[in-house]
């Protein structure tokens, strides 16, 4: 049963990062007549109705504490997560920014290490070094170099740390007695709302002339139904299923599905530095994947047991 749940999750994070690392496409085509945070609120409305349409029933009641938790995980990873990398961007190279947002398992592992307790082996260190190593090589690829921009590499930094902390809400969360549906979409209205301000702070020039353009309108489908609805439920599906450590271990392969997408797409040339890159990463995610021991998952798993038989008892 255990091993049945787990291959779940790694479904699920898999079939998130294959589509977020093609989502670089659709973001480019948009970029020609929306500004970053046009799209942003576009793409979560979307994603906010759709998950409405399909699932509408109602949350119920819901504690003080449970909106906290909702909020938070709306302002940081969808708001802020997604605005700080598009203005990071302007400052710094894409380069740059895709190197430093790979930091987010490293925060993660971090940030649960301290408010879970949860164990870190010397396999996930090597793990993270390799995978960022391979990232490295696929953004740079040799042709650039790594210069340092304070503005820029800071927000690129805070953004990693903000999806860091999405993650650990989202484990949160997932404790909750909802519908994964239901609480990702409470969490869209809340990031949602926290754009408003920056909406009405930077204007919202929309028409819909560019809306019903065919190229855009299915690429802010694909962007609000796949990117954002259906990859966030599977994202806190492999959270709940794997862990989130693990699950954001994940995130290494988003540059190499991003390069893939490239050659198959856009008819770029797979370069060796990038497949060494690509092998790098894979294998620091397989490494890390198993840096959790038996001894731990036995361990845990008798706990559960135990657990399950005094609540049997009482």
């Amino acid at each position: 049963m255990h091993y049945f749940k787990e291959t779940k999750g790694h479904l699920a994070a898999i079939i998130t990062i294959f589509i977020w690392g093609t989502t670089f496409i659709s973001t480019k085509v948009l970029l020609k007549d929306f500004d970053p945070i046009e799209i942003l609120f576009i793409r979560f409305l979307l994603g906010f109705l759709f998950l409405y349409l399909i699932y509408p029933k109602s949350m119920g009641k819901t504690t003080a504490k449970q909106n906290l938790t909702f909020a938070f995980a709306g302002l940081s990873g969808v708001t802020l997560y997604f605005y700080l990398e598009n203005i990071a961007l302007t400052y710094s190279s894409a380069s740059n920014i895709g190197v430093i947002v790979t930091l987010s398992p490293f925060f993660t592992a971090i940030l649960m290490w301290i408010f879970a307790k949860e164990k870190l082996s010397q396999r996930f260190f090597l793990g993270f070094l390799l995978s960022l190593l391979g990232v490295c090589l696929i953004s740079f690829n040799g042709q650039q170099q790594f210069q340092f921009n304070p503005l820029g590499d800071f927000l690129g930094i805070l953004a990693a740390f903000l999806w860091s902390c999405y993650s650990v809400l989202t484990r949160k969360v997932s404790s909750f007695p909802f519908h994964v549906i239901q609480s990702t979409r409470r969490i869209f209205f809340y990031g949602l709302a926290f754009m408003i301000p920056i909406l009405l702070f930077s204007g919202f020039n929309v028409t819909s002339a560019k809306l019903l353009l065919p190229i855009n309108f299915f690429n802010l489908l694909f962007l609000g139904l796949g990117a954002s609805a259906i990859c966030f439920v599977t994202w806190g599906l492999a959270i709940r299923d794997l862990g989130t450590v693990k699950t954001s271990m994940y995130i290494y392969l988003v540059p190499v599905i991003t390069v893939l997408t490239s050659v198959l797409i856009l008819k770029e040339s797979l370069t060796i530095l990038s497949f060494i890159g690509i092998v790098l990463s894979l294998f620091g995610l397989v490494l890390s994947d198993t840096s959790f021991s038996r001894k731990t998952l036995a361990s845990k798993s008798r706990s559960s047991e135990i657990s399950s038989t005094n609540a049997d008892l009482e």
